[in-house]
């Protein structure tokens, strides 16, 4: 069924970037390049995090998203991947026993030195997205240089798993702008952001499992797209804990590629797409 949908998915994106994106892709000097940080209204008591209206219309404009469907408790787990300090092979580890899906964001430094937890990530089910070679700025480099910086990561990754299959990008540092959202999407990608983050990315003040746990728990909402980062203890030694948690309080985790299929999907025909696949699985 996996496999089904994964193929129905790149088909269906493919077509929507086909019909929009249409023209050769060059500068555009029609399109903003005024750099936005990406930050959003932190969630409470269960109540979706709130990005504004100008985020939410520029994002949207792009087909870009940091939020799932609010009126379900779906939610999905990413992490960032900027560099390898021992614990991504634990998180995979506590994702496979609890069966949770995740997007790993690698950066040219992290997949270019990481081969093997890069073809384990895809060996478990879990998606390898795109953070850029050299993690810049976007709006500050050149169409041809954000071209090169998406290419050079997308060409490591096919050569450890043989897949040409990269479709999510997350900008670093969450720093966008129109320009970079359009030539990106022009490129074939869709920008993540996210809707549940805190601090936890300094690895020489991490503060105990705690500390992330409460950080994720007390932020978590129906459509959550929870931020972390592999580089931090804190959250290794958590994660078990905040999913048997969060499962407890009727959360389901799912894929990006879940949250894909709703948004291009019209949903009659993504409920019938569903009930075609579960039958074929059964018989």
């Amino acid at each position: 069924m996996k496999g089904a949908v994964k193929v129905f998915l790149q088909i269906t994106t493919a077509i929507v970037f086909l019909l929009s994106c249409s023209l050769p892709i060059k500068a555009d000097e029609s399109v903003s390049n005024h750099p936005l940080h990406w930050g959003m209204k932190r969630s409470r008591n269960h109540q979706p995090a709130e990005a504004g209206e100008l985020f939410e219309k520029t994002l949207a404009k792009y087909g870009s998203f940091y939020i799932g469907d609010t009126s379900k408790k779906d939610i999905y787990l990413t992490f960032d991947n900027g560099y390898e300090n021992g614990y991504t092979a634990e998180i995979l580890d506590v994702l496979k026993k609890k069966k949770v899906p995740a997007t790993f964001f690698v950066t040219g430094h992290y997949i270019s030195k990481n081969g093997d937890l890069i073809k384990r990530m895809v060996d478990e089910g879990h998606i390898v997205g795109n953070h850029t070679w050299h993690h810049p700025d976007l709006t500050q480099v050149s169409d041809i240089r954000l071209k090169k910086e998406l290419q050079l990561v997308e060409e490591e990754y096919k050569k450890i798993t043989g897949k040409d299959d990269m479709m999510y990008l997350r900008p670093p540092r969450g720093i966008f702008s129109e320009r970079t959202l359009k030539l990106s999407r022009d490129l074939g990608y869709v920008n993540v952001f996210w809707s549940l983050a805190f601090v936890d990315w300094y690895v020489n003040n991490q503060k105990g499992w705690r500390y992330a746990y409460d950080n994720i728990v007390e932020q978590i909402h129906p459509g959550a797209v929870i931020l972390l980062h592999t580089v931090s203890e804190d959250n290794a030694k958590a994660l078990a804990k905040v999913i048997d948690t969060l499962r407890d309080q009727g959360y389901t985790f799912k894929s990006l590629d879940d949250l894909m299929l709703e948004k291009t999907m019209p949903k009659p025909l993504m409920y019938e797409k569903y009930f075609y696949l579960k039958k074929d699985t059964q018989e």
